[in-house]
């Protein structure tokens, strides 16, 4: 289990600093019983947003970033090396929907054997039912990092967004796994907070 705190600041109108810290609880099982448990910081993760152009409801931006080895590698909670990533992300918004693509490239440096050129792609769409909610759904591929496998983690989300006000904002989803490597499902929720 997993949860994060992401603060995010906007250092211009077109450009945002974000800060991704997370915290995680991992179980191991063997054959049915427990085997060890662990829990603390995990790796956290710098990022800028650059939204370079914005007209007739279409939105283009880049997004580089860096995740630092801030988890204890020894437990299971960090990866052990500095990774960073590079995504671009488009948007349209055709109201009451809007549509969003994003193509990234992750630099995976890491201490197992896994990967290290990881490819991302996933699509997203939005619409507002009612006033202050709104339905979302994205569908995403990734390399998979195990260098033994040629099936790439697939998903499918889908979830509500609630407006409490227009300052904070209730989410929730289930995100599920279209292949193997990927998690069969998980249960996502989240607060944001404007300041």
């Amino acid at each position: 289990m997993e949860a994060a705190l992401t603060l995010t600041y906007g250092l211009t109108k077109d450009l945002d600093f974000v800060v991704t810290a997370p915290y995680q609880w991992l179980s191991t099982h063997q054959n049915g019983e427990l085997i060890a448990r662990e829990n603390g910081i995990s790796d956290m993760s710098l990022d800028l947003k650059w939204r370079f152009f914005e007209k007739d409801g279409w939105g283009l931006a880049l997004k580089p970033g860096i995740t630092l080895p801030t988890g204890n590698e020894e437990k299971g909670l960090g990866g052990g090396r500095t990774t960073y990533r590079l995504f671009f992300i488009t948007t349209k918004e055709i109201e009451p929907w809007a549509f969003h693509m994003n193509l990234g490239y992750i630099r995976n440096e890491n201490n197992v054997g896994d990967r290290t050129d990881l490819w991302h792609a996933s699509a997203a769409a939005e619409v507002g039912l009612v006033k202050d909610l709104k339905a979302v759904a994205n569908v995403g591929i990734e390399t998979n990092p195990a260098s033994g496998s040629s099936t790439h983690p697939a998903f499918a989300l889908g979830g509500l967004i609630y407006n409490l006000s227009e300052k904070i904002s209730l989410d929730a989803g289930v995100k599920f796994g279209l292949t193997k490597p990927e998690t069969d499902v998980t249960y996502l929720a989240g607060v944001t907070i404007k300041f």
